[in-house]
């Protein structure tokens, strides 16, 4: 079957071998030889835009650790898995995740402009894997999203879709128009971090339709990724009717600390993008050097929501391995006391870590 790929030309200056990253200084020589193993495995990308942020003299750059391959790699652990979240488990049909009753996954492109370290899907996309769905793919895709009138909701995700042409982008948009029961259309994407420029006009106006709602989350994990040129990209979407909301990873030695996480939710609320998700580290294979503790994760939410407003609290979620989708893993602050088998009063605790009945005592 032939496969059709509409993906635009990616800039000539992206970084994509170790020894390209040795020579602009962002991975050391004596690493070559576990980085080219990593590479033989694990696709590398890193964007001009992305490369600016790294400080080459700071080996533990939180830009670096997101983005620049690492001989940890190439320990994977007994728990980790190929397929972390069991997408396949949900596959119906080619490009098409089918988890929850009122929204599917449409996975068009296996490409991105940057290629995580930690991604859950790091066994599936990037070069020698196939690019995007054929048209006769696309098509059955399309023809399962009309059969099932309960899909209000369809959400483009890889690969980042908006690696797709404007063209190309408009063409499928136009097709889900058609299709009466879904009324929002959502994209994740990283390319107003990764490659700004990209985020034009014309791209813009492929992600709308008269008919239904377009949504987009941004996915960035460190405020230092929220350049004057990518608030800049997400403003020209939020500009245009579009809303934004965030997702981001928990990542050890990137955002595990509430001075970091604070300042990127609210460099979120200042672009106008509602923080939405923040992940805990899937077991994506060779990725545990990464990866924070629930208790830590826990730690961290409880400690943001005594420094910002509700405007800046995400939700703190674990994507449940085998494909059972995500659960609030957040601090709990409420507790029963009630002695007898019947609540009858139950421990609340507030931001400062303070106990109080509810309700109170008369």
């Amino acid at each position: 079957m032939s496969k059709v790929t509409r993906l635009q030309t990616p800039a000539a200056a992206t970084l994509r071998q170790p020894s390209e990253l040795i020579a602009q200084g962002l991975a050391p020589a004596q690493s070559r030889d576990d980085l080219e193993q990593v590479a033989a495995r694990y696709a590398i990308a890193v964007t001009p835009d992305v490369a600016a942020l790294i400080d080459p003299n700071d080996p533990d750059d939180p830009i670096a650790r997101q983005y620049i391959p690492r001989a940890e790699e190439l320990a994977t652990l007994p728990i980790e898995r190929d397929d972390p979240i069991g997408d396949a488990a949900h596959a119906p049909v080619e490009g098409i995740v089918h988890r929850h009753r009122d929204r599917v996954l449409l996975k068009l492109v296996h490409v991105c402009a940057v290629y995580c370290r930690f991604c859950f899907r790091r066994e599936t996309i990037g070069p020698g894997k196939d690019n995007a769905l054929s048209r006769e793919a696309t098509a059955a895709a399309l023809d399962y999203i009309r059969a099932h009138p309960e899909i209000w909701e369809v959400i483009f995700t890889g690969g980042d879709p908006l690696m797709l042409s404007p063209r190309r982008l408009a063409e499928i948009m136009a097709e889900l128009a058609t299709i009466d029961h879904v009324r929002i259309i959502r994209f994740h994407t990283r390319l107003p971090v990764a490659d700004p420029a990209r985020i034009t006009p014309e791209l813009v106006r492929a992600l709308q339709t008269p008919r239904t709602t377009t949504w987009v989350a941004l996915h960035a994990n460190h405020p230092r990724e929220l350049t004057a040129a990518a608030r800049a990209a997400c403003a020209r979407l939020i500009d245009a009717g579009i809303p934004m909301v965030s997702q981001s990873v928990l990542l050890r030695g990137v955002n595990d600390d509430s001075e970091t996480l604070e300042a990127l939710m609210r460099g979120f609320v200042e672009c106008r993008i509602k923080p939405y998700y923040l992940h805990h580290g899937d077991l994506a294979p060779g990725t545990a050097h990464l990866r924070t503790t629930l208790a830590e994760g826990q730690a961290l939410m409880r400690a943001l929501r005594g420094r910002v407003s509700g405007l800046c609290q995400p939700e703190y979620v674990l994507d449940i391995p085998g494909g059972y989708g995500k659960a609030p893993v957040g601090p709990n602050y409420l507790h029963g006391d009630d002695g007898t088998g019947a609540v009858s009063r139950y421990r609340v605790t507030d931001y400062c870590g303070d106990v109080h009945l509810y309700p109170p005592e008369s």
